[in-house]
């Protein structure tokens, strides 16, 4: 049996990650069905959790940190009452206590406390790296390494619904935050404990829901062919629209393609960085950073094939 060649295909595809999976275990079977050369995906997802996972191919790993730095959205059902040995409900039951009763205005009151700048200890089962090492490694052998506080936003926490037993929330987030930590604060703040039930990641740097696909739909598509996978490739510079637009004369896309500082032509503030377009075709070059008078090279695009 011919084994298939590994393609040089460039764009991000956004995975709804099934539950029971890694996001690298994920990203592998959607990098198969793709056959792409690079592959990676931008910020973890436990295999509990299940929704957004944008992939990266070819070239656009090359920006795949922007996403990984992007503000995410969550919804979360936070199970009261017991503690968990993980934090979430695969771990082995540790305490189990009475939820109290709270009126609306009770529980909001508490809830505000978790809105704005709040500051979290990272779970021992996290992917944080300890002396190389992800923390879960060490919890799983039963060892505590001690974490510093860090600092996150909420920028919105919405109580969607409730039970008497369970919290659904809608949160939106700065990178680095523990949804998991957040659902176990709260359980304390209530004084009966809690864990995670589910956790779900409606969106990332503004992709919209509506535009993930399943592992499933993937393969259906595969079925087709690659041209058929081809068109879900969003570009590349989706992920980093945030930047400024500049675009560039003929002369100084040549020059910034072969890795030449060119004239700055742009009134921004120095070290900016800027996403770079040929001005007649848009083809999409890079980042560029401003530096004076002048426009450094930060990170570019393979050009090879770009004619003028």
């Amino acid at each position: 049996m011919v084994k298939a060649k590994w393609r040089s295909v460039d764009g991000i595809v956004l995975l709804n990650k099934p539950i029971g999976l890694s996001s690298n275990q994920a990203l592998q079977r959607v990098r198969r069905l793709y056959q792409a050369e690079k592959a990676g995906h931008t910020g973890a997802l436990d295999p509990l959790a299940t929704g957004m996972l944008p992939l990266c191919l070819g070239e656009a790993t090359k920006f795949s940190q922007y996403l990984l730095d992007a503000d995410k959205r969550y919804l979360t059902c936070i199970q009261l009452g017991k503690r968990t040995t993980t934090g979430d409900r695969e771990g082995e039951v540790l305490t189990e206590e009475l939820v109290p009763t709270l009126s609306d205005k009770s529980l909001e009151d508490i809830l505000d406390g978790f809105r704005g700048e709040i500051e979290q200890i990272p779970p021992m089962y996290s992917a944080l790296k300890h002396e190389g090492r992800p923390l879960y490694e060490y919890a799983r052998q039963g060892i505590v390494i001690e974490r510093k506080r860090r600092q996150v936003t909420i920028s919105d926490l919405t109580l969607v619904s409730r039970t008497e037993d369970t919290l659904t929330l809608d949160i939106r987030c700065s990178k680095g935050t523990y949804i998991r930590t957040i659902g176990e604060d709260i359980g304390e703040a209530l004084g009966c404990g809690a864990h995670l039930h589910s956790l779900h990641r409606i969106s990332t740097a503004g992709y919209l829901p509506e535009k993930m696909m399943s592992l499933e739909e993937f393969e259906a598509i595969a079925e087709q062919g690659y041209d058929a996978l081809d068109a879900y490739l969003m570009p590349m510079d989706t992920a980093i629209e945030h930047f400024e637009k500049v675009d560039l004369p003929e002369a100084d896309t040549v020059n910034m393609m072969f890795g030449r500082t060119i004239p700055n032509t742009v009134s921004l503030e120095n070290e900016t960085i800027i996403r770079m377009y040929d001005r007649g075709s848009q083809r999409f070059l890079g980042l560029g950073q401003i530096k004076g008078a002048f426009i450094r090279p930060y990170r570019l695009v393979n050009t090879s094939e770009f004619s003028l």
